[in-house]
């Protein structure tokens, strides 16, 4: 398992918070995801053999969201 913090623009409430999360958690490799709204990031537990940054990223973005490199 590895984990990664992703900086995710873009979220500003409990809404943004519940989708980020949500598109995480439905891609297949993805073991645990949460968001701070403060820092605006996203800690995730992920397994890296299912799935790599850029497909992360592209949950995210997928969701409305911009993740900053």
């Amino acid at each position: 398992m590895e984990k990664i913090t992703l900086k995710v623009e873009g979220m500003s409430c409990g809404h943004c918070k519940a989708a980020v999360e949500k598109a995480l958690k439905d891609t297949g490799g993805v073991l645990a995801a949460e968001v701070d709204l403060d820092a605006k990031s996203v800690q995730v537990d992920y397994d890296r053999d299912r799935v790599d940054r850029a497909g992360l990223v592209k949950a995210i973005e997928d969701a409305g969201y911009d993740v900053q490199n």
